[in-house]
């Protein structure tokens, strides 16, 4: 059945150029007062003024009154880690305390914690849990999700992980985008032998992640501590070589030199990026590497230095937005607080951060010509919020404001 979303107070479109926004470009974004939009077949086939759409309007549409209500693209959530065991309030706890991250790691906690809690868990376990992450997901109005693996560490556990995050696109509305992210961490029982993980990660778990065709990207952890440049490039090339995209987590703690690297790779993304300097970003500009930045998990460890999002912009990067979404530095789903915190803590605009977390964040997932905006042609994933303007979706944080939510034409919530 048809579907018509009719009077939309602002129909937020990000119609535009067939390519991430950069500069200016990620202030425009397109709305349509009192907007219309026509759903045929799970895609869009109609946008405009609402009069326009009513006038060619199939005479078995349901029809969706917007009347005072901003209509969205879904977000496209570009970096998370959905699929886990347990959770770390304890760790949230100890921070509160005083302790830092990195003293948490150093003494068996962080992420360690997590893969031990996720290696006891079932795949069934595994995904029911995720499930409810994954609504969560849907209630703040993302419906494409970026989901990693890494708290697994083992060949079976990595397999188990990211065989959950298929099974979460096929039994959820959410279109979840897997990565192999087996270079998460040196698991204990390779402390004293890391180079042997890495030849594991390399030799072992590459290839059987590219047999089983579980992940269109591979990410590794660049950091003091966990994987070093030369590590990280030997993981990174061999993934190229297997047919993966490279994502990076990089120069999150410290500055390791990881932008440099992701410039030098021509990585789709490099990701944190809250120790970068203005020679890194320079490079990633020249690169066409997409920076997603993660300001929940800067807020969520109690660090207050944000990513340079305003210089990174001016250098003419396609800046994106992600939660980060993990039980241990970003316990967040909502892509709304994201776009607060991008406003309070980094000075972007909510037009800057509404297309970073939509049109921006689905290039950066090869998805472009598909979500991301509402323009004919592309998949019926949007959101309805009760306000009147786009921006009160990030203004008013901490509470939600999704109506509904459609994903292909169909409501989801």
């Amino acid at each position: 059945m048809p579907i018509a979303v009719l009077h939309a107070a602002e129909l937020v479109t990000l119609a535009g150029p067939n390519r991430p926004r950069v500069g200016a470009e990620l202030r425009e974004l397109a709305i349509v007062k009192d907007g219309g939009m026509l759903i045929e077949d799970g895609r869009i086939a109609q946008i405009g003024p609402s009069h326009e759409v009513e006038r060619a309007l199939p005479a078995d549409a349901e029809v969706i009154d917007a009347t005072g209500r901003v209509v969205l693209p879904g977000f496209v959530d570009a970096h998370t880690h959905p699929v886990f065991g347990g959770n770390r309030v304890d760790e949230f706890e100890m921070r509160a305390q005083g302790a830092t991250y990195e003293q948490i790691a150093e003494s068996g906690g962080g992420i360690r914690s997590t893969v031990r809690k996720t290696r006891a868990a079932s795949e069934e376990e595994l995904l029911t849990q995720a499930k409810k992450h994954a609504s969560w997901f849907l209630k703040s109005g993302t419906t494409t999700v970026e989901a990693k693996s890494g708290y697994g560490l083992t060949i079976d556990d990595e397999l188990k992980m990211l065989r959950v995050i298929r099974r979460l696109y096929a039994e959820t509305p959410i279109e979840f985008v897997p990565t192999f992210l087996g270079a998460h961490a040196v698991p204990d029982e390779f402390r004293n032998a890391p180079g042997q993980y890495v030849a594991l990660v390399i030799h072992k778990m590459l290839p059987r992640v590219t047999e089983e065709q579980l992940a269109e990207s591979c990410d590794v952890f660049c950091e003091r501590g966990y994987f070093d440049i030369t590590d990280a490039e030997k993981i990174l090339r061999t993934a190229q070589e297997c047919g993966l995209r490279l994502r990076m987590h990089v120069d999150q703690l410290t500055n390791s030199g990881g932008a440099f690297l992701a410039a030098r790779l021509k990585a789709a993304t490099a990701d944190h990026l809250e120790q970068v300097n203005s020679a890194e970003i320079a490079a990633l500009a020249e690169a066409g590497v997409q920076p997603v930045l993660l300001p929940a998990s800067v807020y969520s460890l109690g660090k207050t230095r944000y990513p340079p999002a305003r210089e990174m912009i001016e250098a003419g990067l396609a800046v994106v937005l992600a939660t980060d979404f993990n039980p241990g530095s970003s316990p967040t789903p909502s892509m709304p607080m994201v776009l607060s915190l991008a406003a309070t803590q980094m000075k972007m605009t909510p037009a800057e951060s509404v297309t970073a977390a939509t049109i921006n964040a689905a290039y950066s997932l090869n998805r472009g010509d598909q979500i991301g905006s509402l323009e004919p042609g592309k998949r019926g994933n949007f959101a309805v919020y009760d306000c009147a303007d786009y921006r009160e979706i990030a203004y008013y944080f901490g509470v939600s404001q999704t109506h509904s939510v459609y994903v292909s034409g169909k409501q989801v919530v």
